[in-house]
This record gives C-alpha cells, structure tokens and sequence, in this order.
C-alpha cells in the first residue's frame, strides 16, 4: 500500500497527503478515502494507478505467520471462510493466488453498493452461505472492520496482529493461531 501511495503522491502531486493519513481509513472504499483525506479530483485515474502499483509490488505481500495453517484446519473442521474487501476481484484473486480455494465467497466492492461500514457485503455472504448471523462472526482489523459487524449484527474478533489500533474490543486475539480458541475450537 505505501509503495503506491507514494506513486500516487508523485503522479498526482500530493505529497502534502501523507502515507499515514491514507492507512489510518483503510478499509473504507478507495474513493471514500480519498474524499476524507482531501482528494478532490482525478478519484478514477487515482485509483487506476494505484491498483497498477499494487499489483506490480504483489510479490512484497507476506501472509502472518501461521495464516494458512491455521485457515486450512478451520476449513477443514467445516468453518465456512469468506472475504469482505474494499479491493476489487482482479486484485483479490491475484493477491491470493491459490489461496482462494480456502474461501466459499469473496465479497468485494462494487460501484453499485455501498461499502464498509455499510454491512451489505457481509449480509450478502451470510444470505449466500444460508447461515443464521447469531453463527457468523467477522474478523477483522481495523475499526471500520469492527463498525461494519456491528452494523451487521454479528459478533467481531480483532486482530491485534493487524493494521488497525486496539480500540479495547471485547474479542481480540494477539496472533491468527489465538482464533483457534476464540472460535471455541480445539
């Protein structure tokens, strides 16, 4: 994300905008972040450069440790795994790569709903999975993360080993192996 932000800045002349403020409204859909942070144009060829950038430092992406591990035994004791992202599909698939097998469904933004915290995107998966909300719980990072499963009106467990800050959530764990437990799973 900082390599194309600072693509961005230098494209678009907006050093002023600092990487920072960018990431502290991560989550939320691209233009909206934009908007919050003062953007007010070219939000199209913005963000077309920006997803350019992304892709191109792909490889720079690295899972947590025990990510995968620990996503296959909850896959395979019958968790149903889904995606909420404010990334689009393109992206989505790339930076999983055939990691995305692990999940059932993978909601990403579109111009025609409204994004985090809005909880159409969860609501469509829960719907989707044919699942009861009081069996659904979202996990996330960040605060908007957090807003959205309230909006949704599931429970939330927070990443502390994320992006976003701890905001004292009820439910949090400290690393990806903590959801074992917090999931009530041995």
């Amino acid at each position: 994300m900082q390599l194309s932000w600072f693509k961005v800045q230098q494209e678009f002349n907006l050093q002023h905008i600092k990487f920072e403020d960018y990431f502290k409204n991560i989550g939320r859909p691209f233009f909206d972040i934009l908007n919050k942070i003062g953007v007010k144009k070219n939000h199209t060829e913005i963000l077309n450069l920006y997803k350019k950038e992304s892709i191109k430092h792909k490889r720079k992406i690295i899972y947590y440790y025990k990510t995968l591990p620990v996503l296959k035994k909850l896959k395979q004791k019958k968790f149903i795994l889904n995606i909420v992202t404010s990334k689009d599909f393109k992206r989505t698939k790339q930076f999983l790569g055939k990691n995305i097998d692990l999940f059932s469904n993978i909601q990403c933004l579109d111009i025609k709903i409204s994004g985090k915290p809005n909880p159409y995107q969860i609501n469509k998966i829960i719907k989707k999975s044919r699942i009861k909300k009081s069996d659904s719980v979202y996990i996330g990072d960040t605060h908007i993360d957090y807003l959205t499963a309230k909006n949704a009106n599931i429970d939330f467990i927070f990443c502390q080993w994320g992006y976003g800050k701890n905001y004292n959530y009820k439910n949090k764990g400290k690393n990806i192996s903590d959801l074992l437990s917090l999931l009530k799973f041995k």
